[in-house]
Protein backbone atom coordinates (compact mmCIF):
# COMPACT_ATOMS: atom_id res chain seq x y z
CA UNK A 1 0.00 0.00 0.00
CA UNK A 2 2.85 2.35 0.89
CA UNK A 3 4.60 1.47 -2.36
CA UNK A 4 1.47 2.27 -4.38
CA UNK A 5 1.16 5.64 -2.66
CA UNK A 6 4.77 6.49 -3.43
CA UNK A 7 4.29 5.48 -7.06
CA UNK A 8 1.23 7.71 -7.39
CA UNK A 9 3.04 10.64 -5.80
CA UNK A 10 6.03 10.10 -8.09
CA UNK A 11 3.80 10.09 -11.17
CA UNK A 12 2.12 13.29 -10.00
CA UNK A 13 5.52 14.93 -9.53
CA UNK A 14 6.61 13.82 -13.00
CA UNK A 15 3.42 15.19 -14.53
CA UNK A 16 3.88 18.51 -12.73
CA UNK A 17 7.47 18.82 -13.95
CA UNK A 18 6.45 18.01 -17.51
CA UNK A 19 3.56 20.48 -17.30
CA UNK A 20 5.86 23.20 -16.00
CA UNK A 21 8.50 22.62 -18.68
CA UNK A 22 5.89 22.44 -21.44
CA UNK A 23 4.14 25.61 -20.27
CA UNK A 24 7.48 27.45 -20.15
CA UNK A 25 8.38 26.36 -23.68
CA UNK A 26 4.98 27.43 -25.01
CA UNK A 27 5.13 30.80 -23.25
CA UNK A 28 8.62 31.53 -24.59
CA UNK A 29 7.72 30.53 -28.14
CA UNK A 30 4.53 32.58 -28.21
CA UNK A 31 6.29 35.58 -26.70
CA UNK A 32 9.00 35.55 -29.38
CA UNK A 33 6.43 34.94 -32.13
CA UNK A 34 4.30 37.86 -30.90
CA UNK A 35 7.37 40.11 -30.84
CA UNK A 36 8.89 39.16 -34.19
CA UNK A 37 5.94 38.09 -36.38
CA UNK A 38 2.56 39.31 -37.55
CA UNK A 39 -0.65 38.86 -35.59
CA UNK A 40 -1.83 36.25 -38.12
CA UNK A 41 1.29 34.12 -37.60
CA UNK A 42 0.91 34.45 -33.83
CA UNK A 43 -2.71 33.28 -34.06
CA UNK A 44 -1.74 30.24 -36.16
CA UNK A 45 0.95 29.32 -33.61
CA UNK A 46 -1.53 29.77 -30.77
CA UNK A 47 -4.13 27.56 -32.47
CA UNK A 48 -1.67 24.76 -33.19
CA UNK A 49 -0.19 24.76 -29.70
CA UNK A 50 -3.67 24.86 -28.14
CA UNK A 51 -4.65 21.89 -30.33
CA UNK A 52 -1.59 19.90 -29.20
CA UNK A 53 -2.29 20.73 -25.55
CA UNK A 54 -5.91 19.65 -25.95
CA UNK A 55 -4.89 16.30 -27.45
CA UNK A 56 -2.44 15.57 -24.63
CA UNK A 57 -5.01 16.60 -22.02
CA UNK A 58 -7.65 14.28 -23.51
CA UNK A 59 -5.42 11.20 -23.25
CA UNK A 60 -3.44 12.12 -20.13
CA UNK A 61 -4.83 9.16 -18.17
CA UNK A 62 -3.88 6.61 -20.83
CA UNK A 63 -0.37 7.84 -21.62
CA UNK A 64 2.56 5.61 -20.74
CA UNK A 65 4.86 7.88 -18.71
CA UNK A 66 7.90 5.63 -18.45
CA UNK A 67 11.27 6.74 -19.76
CA UNK A 68 14.82 5.45 -19.51
CA UNK A 69 18.03 7.27 -18.64
CA UNK A 70 19.26 7.76 -22.21
CA UNK A 71 15.98 9.10 -23.70
CA UNK A 72 15.57 11.34 -20.65
CA UNK A 73 19.05 12.81 -21.10
CA UNK A 74 18.45 13.28 -24.83
CA UNK A 75 15.10 14.93 -24.13
CA UNK A 76 16.68 17.31 -21.61
CA UNK A 77 19.40 18.22 -24.12
CA UNK A 78 16.80 19.01 -26.79
CA UNK A 79 14.80 21.14 -24.37
CA UNK A 80 17.97 22.91 -23.22
CA UNK A 81 18.76 23.63 -26.88
CA UNK A 82 15.37 25.29 -27.32
CA UNK A 83 15.88 27.39 -24.19
CA UNK A 84 19.29 28.42 -25.54
CA UNK A 85 17.92 29.45 -28.94
CA UNK A 86 15.21 31.51 -27.25
CA UNK A 87 17.85 33.76 -25.67
CA UNK A 88 18.90 34.96 -29.12
CA UNK A 89 16.42 33.95 -31.87
CA UNK A 90 18.29 35.97 -34.51
CA UNK A 91 21.54 34.08 -33.86
CA UNK A 92 19.80 30.68 -33.96
CA UNK A 93 17.20 31.52 -36.63
CA UNK A 94 17.43 28.11 -38.30
CA UNK A 95 16.80 26.25 -35.05
CA UNK A 96 14.07 28.61 -33.89
CA UNK A 97 11.99 27.74 -36.97
CA UNK A 98 11.81 24.11 -35.85
CA UNK A 99 11.77 24.78 -32.11
CA UNK A 100 8.13 23.62 -31.65
CA UNK A 101 9.00 20.20 -33.09
CA UNK A 102 12.24 19.98 -31.09
CA UNK A 103 10.36 20.94 -27.92
CA UNK A 104 7.64 18.36 -28.52
CA UNK A 105 10.15 15.61 -29.30
CA UNK A 106 12.20 16.48 -26.21
CA UNK A 107 9.15 16.45 -23.93
CA UNK A 108 7.92 13.16 -25.41
CA UNK A 109 11.31 11.52 -24.81
CA UNK A 110 11.41 12.88 -21.28
CA UNK A 111 7.89 11.64 -20.57
CA UNK A 112 7.65 8.31 -22.39
CA UNK A 113 11.04 7.35 -23.85
CA UNK A 114 11.61 5.97 -27.33
CA UNK A 115 8.92 3.29 -27.05
CA UNK A 116 6.26 5.82 -26.14
CA UNK A 117 6.80 8.16 -29.07
CA UNK A 118 4.04 6.47 -31.09
CA UNK A 119 1.52 7.83 -28.57
CA UNK A 120 2.09 11.32 -29.94
CA UNK A 121 1.77 10.80 -33.71
CA UNK A 122 -0.91 13.42 -34.31
CA UNK A 123 0.83 15.91 -32.02
CA UNK A 124 4.08 15.44 -33.96
CA UNK A 125 2.27 16.02 -37.26
CA UNK A 126 0.81 19.28 -35.95
CA UNK A 127 4.18 20.46 -34.63
CA UNK A 128 5.88 19.43 -37.86
CA UNK A 129 3.64 21.70 -39.90
CA UNK A 130 4.00 24.52 -37.39
CA UNK A 131 7.78 24.20 -37.59
CA UNK A 132 7.71 24.05 -41.39
CA UNK A 133 5.40 27.07 -41.65
CA UNK A 134 8.17 29.66 -41.50
CA UNK A 135 10.58 27.57 -43.56
CA UNK A 136 8.07 27.22 -46.41
CA UNK A 137 7.40 30.97 -46.32
CA UNK A 138 11.11 31.56 -46.94
CA UNK A 139 11.58 28.93 -49.66
CA UNK A 140 8.43 29.90 -51.61
CA UNK A 141 8.29 33.53 -50.53
CA UNK A 142 8.41 35.29 -53.88
CA UNK A 143 5.30 34.66 -55.96
CA UNK A 144 5.15 38.33 -56.94
CA UNK A 145 5.07 37.73 -60.69
CA UNK A 146 2.19 35.27 -60.45
CA UNK A 147 0.23 37.66 -58.21
CA UNK A 148 0.90 40.59 -60.55
CA UNK A 149 -0.39 38.59 -63.52
CA UNK A 150 -3.55 37.55 -61.68
CA UNK A 151 -4.30 41.06 -60.37
CA UNK A 152 -3.73 42.49 -63.84
CA UNK A 153 -6.20 39.98 -65.25
CA UNK A 154 -8.79 41.01 -62.64
CA UNK A 155 -8.39 44.67 -63.57
CA UNK A 156 -8.51 43.96 -67.29
CA UNK A 157 -11.65 41.81 -67.07
CA UNK A 158 -13.38 44.45 -64.91
CA UNK A 159 -12.86 47.12 -67.56
CA UNK A 160 -9.70 48.96 -66.50
CA UNK A 161 -7.04 50.00 -68.99
CA UNK A 162 -4.15 48.16 -67.40
CA UNK A 163 -0.71 46.99 -68.48
CA UNK A 164 1.94 44.98 -66.73
CA UNK A 165 5.72 44.96 -66.92
CA UNK A 166 7.18 42.26 -64.72
CA UNK A 167 5.79 42.84 -61.24
CA UNK A 168 4.67 46.41 -61.98
CA UNK A 169 0.97 46.97 -62.63
CA UNK A 170 0.27 50.21 -64.48
CA UNK A 171 -3.00 52.09 -64.84
CA UNK A 172 -3.34 55.35 -66.83
CA UNK A 173 -2.88 57.52 -63.70
CA UNK A 174 -0.64 55.42 -61.48
CA UNK A 175 1.20 52.16 -60.93
CA UNK A 176 2.18 49.76 -58.14
CA UNK A 177 4.94 47.20 -57.76
CA UNK A 178 3.99 43.83 -56.25
CA UNK A 179 6.81 42.98 -53.84
CA UNK A 180 7.26 39.60 -52.18
CA UNK A 181 5.74 40.62 -48.84
CA UNK A 182 2.49 41.63 -50.57
CA UNK A 183 2.32 38.69 -52.97
CA UNK A 184 0.04 36.62 -50.73
CA UNK A 185 2.25 33.79 -49.49
CA UNK A 186 1.56 34.70 -45.85
CA UNK A 187 -2.20 34.46 -46.37
CA UNK A 188 -1.83 31.18 -48.27
CA UNK A 189 0.25 29.63 -45.47
CA UNK A 190 -2.18 30.81 -42.79
CA UNK A 191 -5.10 29.18 -44.61
CA UNK A 192 -3.01 26.04 -45.12
CA UNK A 193 -2.46 26.01 -41.36
CA UNK A 194 -6.21 26.06 -40.79
CA UNK A 195 -6.55 23.31 -43.41
CA UNK A 196 -4.05 21.08 -41.59
CA UNK A 197 -5.88 21.58 -38.29
CA UNK A 198 -9.19 20.72 -39.96
CA UNK A 199 -7.72 17.53 -41.44
CA UNK A 200 -6.22 16.47 -38.10
CA UNK A 201 -9.40 17.15 -36.13
CA UNK A 202 -12.07 15.63 -38.37
CA UNK A 203 -12.43 12.22 -39.97
CA UNK A 204 -12.37 12.90 -43.71
CA UNK A 205 -12.14 10.95 -46.94
CA UNK A 206 -8.73 10.88 -48.60
CA UNK A 207 -10.05 12.90 -51.55
CA UNK A 208 -11.18 15.60 -49.15
CA UNK A 209 -7.78 15.62 -47.44
CA UNK A 210 -6.27 16.56 -50.80
CA UNK A 211 -9.05 18.98 -51.73
CA UNK A 212 -8.99 21.02 -48.51
CA UNK A 213 -5.37 22.32 -48.67
CA UNK A 214 -5.76 22.85 -52.42
CA UNK A 215 -8.81 25.05 -51.88
CA UNK A 216 -7.02 26.87 -49.04
CA UNK A 217 -4.04 27.74 -51.25
CA UNK A 218 -6.19 28.82 -54.21
CA UNK A 219 -8.52 30.85 -52.00
CA UNK A 220 -5.65 32.65 -50.28
CA UNK A 221 -4.00 33.47 -53.59
CA UNK A 222 -7.21 34.74 -55.23
CA UNK A 223 -8.33 36.93 -52.33
CA UNK A 224 -4.90 38.50 -52.04
CA UNK A 225 -4.99 39.10 -55.80
CA UNK A 226 -8.22 41.04 -55.35
CA UNK A 227 -6.55 43.07 -52.59
CA UNK A 228 -3.61 43.94 -54.85
CA UNK A 229 -5.99 44.96 -57.65
CA UNK A 230 -7.89 47.20 -55.22
CA UNK A 231 -4.66 48.89 -54.12
CA UNK A 232 -3.71 49.50 -57.77
CA UNK A 233 -7.04 51.28 -58.30
CA UNK A 234 -6.55 53.38 -55.15
CA UNK A 235 -3.09 54.45 -56.30
CA UNK A 236 -4.49 55.39 -59.70
CA UNK A 237 -7.15 57.49 -57.98
CA UNK A 238 -4.53 59.22 -55.84
CA UNK A 239 -6.21 58.15 -52.60
CA UNK A 240 -3.11 57.63 -50.45
CA UNK A 241 -5.04 57.41 -47.18
CA UNK A 242 -7.21 54.55 -48.44
CA UNK A 243 -4.15 52.85 -49.95
CA UNK A 244 -2.29 52.98 -46.63
CA UNK A 245 -5.35 51.58 -44.85
CA UNK A 246 -5.68 48.55 -47.12
CA UNK A 247 -1.92 48.06 -47.37
CA UNK A 248 -0.60 48.69 -43.86
CA UNK A 249 -3.64 49.19 -41.64
CA UNK A 250 -6.61 47.12 -40.53
CA UNK A 251 -7.69 46.72 -44.14
CA UNK A 252 -5.11 43.99 -44.68
CA UNK A 253 -6.55 42.09 -41.70
CA UNK A 254 -10.05 42.42 -43.16
CA UNK A 255 -8.96 40.46 -46.23
CA UNK A 256 -7.48 37.78 -43.96
CA UNK A 257 -10.79 37.57 -42.10
CA UNK A 258 -12.72 37.35 -45.38
CA UNK A 259 -10.44 34.54 -46.58
CA UNK A 260 -10.88 32.68 -43.28
CA UNK A 261 -14.67 33.05 -43.46
CA UNK A 262 -14.80 31.71 -47.02
CA UNK A 263 -12.56 28.80 -46.09
CA UNK A 264 -14.55 28.12 -42.92
CA UNK A 265 -17.75 28.04 -44.98
CA UNK A 266 -16.17 25.54 -47.36
CA UNK A 267 -15.10 23.31 -44.46
CA UNK A 268 -18.58 23.54 -42.94
CA UNK A 269 -20.03 22.46 -46.29
CA UNK A 270 -17.73 19.42 -46.38
CA UNK A 271 -18.74 18.45 -42.86
CA UNK A 272 -22.42 18.80 -43.72
CA UNK A 273 -22.18 16.45 -46.71
CA UNK A 274 -20.24 13.94 -44.61
CA UNK A 275 -23.06 13.69 -42.09
CA UNK A 276 -25.25 10.62 -42.56
CA UNK A 277 -28.43 11.54 -44.35
CA UNK A 278 -31.60 11.42 -42.36
CA UNK A 279 -34.15 9.66 -44.51
CA UNK A 280 -36.98 10.47 -42.07
CA UNK A 281 -38.23 6.95 -42.58
CA UNK A 282 -40.26 5.06 -40.03
CA UNK A 283 -38.58 1.85 -38.90
CA UNK A 284 -40.75 -1.18 -39.38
Amino acid sequence: MLTDTRTVNLLKNVQLWLLGIGASLIAIHLNITWRDSTSEVFLINLLFLAFVCFLVKEKRYTLNLESGIFPSILGLLLIATVFLTSTSPQSFAGLFFISPLISGFGLALLASGFKGLTQYKIEFLALLFLSAHKLVSIVFKDISLLTAKFSTAILWYTGFKVTRSGITITLPTGSIKVIADCAGMALILNLLGLAVLFILIFNLKWQQKILIPTVAAILGFMINGVRVALMAVLVAQGDKQAFDYWHFGDGSLIFSIIASLFFGSFCWFLLSINQPKNLNATEL
